[in-house]
């Protein structure tokens, strides 16, 4: 069984070295008398202008990977155990605060979900977005303003230099949510993580939200990591996907051959939980059980209660996300799985 090394798997487009690498990231999070294993050894790259796609439920340890890459990680009661982070092939856990606070927003940044929340109510957006041409770039108010306006253009809100003036509470879900979309492009980052940028939008605003992000991200050149529980959001924008599952990766897969053949039953749920056309209806399918309690991770495969495949071995040994092959032997490039019975589920 061959071992798959997060950090280069790739759609085998670029040899180059990836603009950011994730390296065996371990993520602990101080609970009364106990530990909860936020994220598990997690490892993946992204290179300039790919979208890297992480899936799973809540508590799967997406956002908290986010924070720890962005620095932002709530600490206490969070605290990064081991791993490395490297942005541009330089170790930036190892930076002092001073220079991860140059990083964030100048080089990369992010998108939350809930934008509401994430802007502050009592200032405008025009002095919110202009803040960081302000604090970054020195410019003047003006300059500042004029920026902002430029930039809530470059997003496509209609009447931006009348509007620009506007608190959050005046614009619409979808609005705030280019708005965060405008904040985090501002500076021109080379990275953009965006958590649940669709959140609690329609279906109609939530496809306008990807688009723009796909076209913005071509533009720019960025790598983009977007963090979603929902497959449907990220099939026509993502260039590979990493599913999560109890802080861990159990698959990673290029994004439509992922879609056409899973290699872990987790995955394989997830599809199956899509609702289709052709099942009008019917019941929607979906995987039994609950995420696992991160304070008592079940032994062996974290999956192993809720899975239909799941034997003995499941439960005593943790399997290793180990490259995916053909019957014939032939790898799958950048396809890996971490579960004892993938060639089941890959050829099932």
């Amino acid at each position: 069984m061959t071992t798959v090394d997060m950090t280069t798997l790739s759609t085998g487009e670029a040899d180059t070295a990836p603009l950011l690498e994730v390296r065996d990231l371990h993520v602990e999070f101080n609970v009364r008398d106990d530990i909860a294993k936020a994220v598990n050894g997690v490892s993946y790259s992204v290179n300039a202008g790919e979208t890297l796609a992480v899936l799973g439920e809540s508590g799967s340890g997406k956002s908290v990977t986010a924070q720890a890459i962005m620095g932002i990680l709530d600490s206490p009661p969070g605290r990064i155990t081991r791993g490395e982070v490297l942005f541009h092939g330089e170790d930036i856990l190892k930076l002092p605060e001073n220079e991860r606070r140059k990083l964030r927003g100048a080089k990369m940044a992010m998108i939350f979900q809930d934008a509401l929340s994430s802007l502050n109510p009592v200032l405008s957006v025009g002095f919110q977005l202009g803040e960081m041409f302000r604090a970054h770039q020195g410019f003047s108010r003006k300059a500042a303003k004029a920026k902002a306006i430029e930039l809530m253009e470059r997003v496509r809100i209609p009447a931006a230099k009348e509007r620009v003036n506007d608190y959050p509470h005046q614009f619409s879900g979808g609005m705030r949510q280019r708005i965060m979309i405008a904040m985090a492009l501002a500076l021109e980052p080379d990275l953009i993580i965006a958590d649940e940028p669709t959140t609690a939008l329609d279906v109609t605003v939530q496809a306008q939200v990807m688009d723009l992000l796909a076209e913005l991200q071509r533009e720019y050149n960025m790598g983009l990591i977007l963090i979603t529980h929902d497959l449907g959001v990220v099939a026509d924008v993502a260039d590979k996907i990493a599913v999560m599952y109890a802080g861990r990766i159990v698959e990673t897969a290029p994004i439509h051959e992922l879609y056409k053949r899973p290699a872990h039953p987790y995955t394989r749920g997830l599809l199956d939980s899509i609702p289709r056309l052709d099942q009008k209806g019917q019941e929607l399918y979906a995987i039994k059980g609950l995420p696992p309690n991160l304070l008592k991770i079940p032994s062996g495969c974290a999956f192993n209660p809720r899975c239909p495949k799941a034997q003995d071995i499941c439960r005593t040994e943790v399997p290793v996300l180990a490259s995916v092959t053909e019957q014939d032997g032939s790898e799958l490039v950048g396809r890996g799985s971490a579960c004892h019975f993938w060639k089941e589920t890959l050829n099932g």
